[in-house]
């Protein structure tokens, strides 16, 4: 039976991925993860795909007391209140307009300081618009083994470079894709499965160090082609229909 290997959040878009044990599913995603973001000087949307060594940056909330921690590569640790400030912002996420606040402009300073360019930090009104489509995204160990073998590897690369709330195990390749439609209870949670994910440049980078390492779209393309509409796809979208705690370890079974 499929199992939960590993679960991927972090509370600024981006940075390093932190990967708990257990997380909370409520129904706009995993409690505090990608609550807080960055744009640029012209207010867009600022990620991985531009900057990738922000995945070098390690990014702590303690949501008890609103303060944010993030601690560079270099040893610089900055660290303060993570409330909204009253700018308010409206940037664009693909399409979809999010509404934000800036946050405390120190954080900003490092991050720019750090990036080359002018950064700034911001936190959705909301929790879970943060999120890039659907709150939750499934993808099994199993489909980036088959990638690695097909792009050559001698090992397999690591699956946090898809970024994927949730990572499962015990499975075949692309077995996540055939439950396209169907409800799956994953822990104490039930999660609708959607859509397949398509994929971006931010997959050819290695989660570590944000430096580009393996050709992910090539190889996606050349053994599982493209989408009518030209997309690359791996990994699947998910909603949660039904709250509940996930912890690694448990067991990931369709709902007939």
């Amino acid at each position: 039976m499929p199992i939960v290997a590993r679960l991927n959040v972090t509370p600024v878009k981006s940075t390093a991925l932190h990967h708990p044990e257990r997380i909370r599913l409520e129904t706009y995603g995993a409690v505090g993860n990608r609550d807080l973001f960055l744009i640029d000087e012209r207010g867009r949307l600022l990620g991985g795909s531009k900057i990738g060594p922000l995945v070098r940056i390690v990014a702590d909330l303690d949501a008890a007391n609103d303060r944010l921690t993030l601690r560079f590569p270099d040893g610089t640790v900055v660290e303060g209140d993570a409330s909204p400030t009253a700018e308010a912002i409206t940037p664009d996420f693909w399409g979809r307009r999010v509404a934000a606040h800036l946050v405390d402009g120190r954080f900003a300073d490092a991050l720019s300081t750090y990036a080359g360019r002018r950064v700034r930090l911001a936190r959705v009104d909301t929790p879970g618009d943060g999120n890039d489509v659907e709150p939750v995204t499934l993808v099994s160990l199993a489909s980036v083994e088959e990638l690695s073998r097909r792009g050559r590897r001698d090992a397999p690369v690591d699956a946090g470079r898809f970024r994927m709330l949730i990572e499962l195990d015990d499975m075949d390749p692309h077995q996540e894709d055939t439950w396209a439609g169907r409800r799956v209870r994953v822990g104490e949670a039930v999660v609708g499965v959607g859509e397949p994910v398509p994929r971006c440049v931010v997959t050819t980078q290695d989660p570590m160090t944000g430096l580009r390492d393996f050709p992910t779209l090539s190889v996606i393309r050349r053994y599982r082609g493209t989408t009518p509409s030209r997309k690359l796809i791996f990994g699947v979208y998910g909603t949660v229909e039904g709250p509940g705690t996930v912890t690694v370890g448990d067991d990931v079974e369709p709902i007939a």
